[in-house]
């Protein structure tokens, strides 16, 4: 490798691929439907609600981290599960980026002043009926978070260098109406992350590391 290269999987090497990823075009088609081609359960969807994550990449150096929540046990949808900060598009947000950062101040409580946004992926349609804006962003160490309790239960760090890694891209599934519906799963330290997270990870995968 050049000596002058970005190291691996570090915060440095991130933003360059960031920077370097394919143009975004309106025929770029990611979703929950790749995985599951033709299932009924998409035919079901109604009109599709705008939301926005943030994929925020703590910049520890060589070692670059993902920062997730787990989604509040009491939420009344998708309660427990592993999530990017984010929520629905509200009409007051100017863009899906604004949209992000609002959510994840309120859910985390992390500020912009720690947080660099650097770009953005295709949107992905999740089979829930969401076509969501990943938003991609550089997070300055040493924060603290003060977590929602209405909202999340927990927040962690996983390495970018296991997301990355196809090896830990598991294919699993369950049925649903007697028929089986497809997604990726990555344990990691004892937090399933599976679903739609899986799925951005998966698509975060394919368009900057393959």
């Amino acid at each position: 490798m050049d000596q002058m290269s970005p190291t691996p999987f570090s915060a440095e090497d991130f933003r360059a691929r960031v920077a370097a990823q394919p143009l975004a075009h309106a025929a770029d088609d990611y979703g929950d439907h790749r995985f599951n081609p033709g299932h009924p359960r998409l035919k079901l969807a109604k009109a599709l609600r705008d939301a926005a994550v943030l994929i925020p990449v703590v910049d520890h150096g060589r070692d670059a981290t993902v920062l997730l929540t787990k989604r509040a046990e009491k939420l009344r949808n998708h309660s427990g599960q592993v999530a990017f900060p984010g929520g629905t598009i509200d009409p007051t947000d100017p863009t899906p980026e604004a949209a992000a950062l609002r959510e994840t101040f309120e859910e985390i409580g992390l500020g912009q002043d720690r947080i660099e946004i650097i770009g953005r992926m295709p949107d992905y349609v999740a089979g829930s009926g969401y076509r969501i804006a990943p938003v991609l962003a550089m997070v300055r160490p040493g924060f603290s978070l003060a977590l929602n309790s209405d909202e999340v239960d927990d927040a962690f760090e996983v390495p970018l260098r296991f997301l990355m890694d196809p090896a830990n891209h598991g294919r699993e599934s369950r049925m649903w109406d007697d028929l089986e519906w497809f997604f990726y799963e990555m344990p990691y330290g004892g937090q399933r992350i599976w679903g739609v997270t899986a799925g951005i990870i998966r698509t975060l995968y394919e368009r900057l590391y393959t």
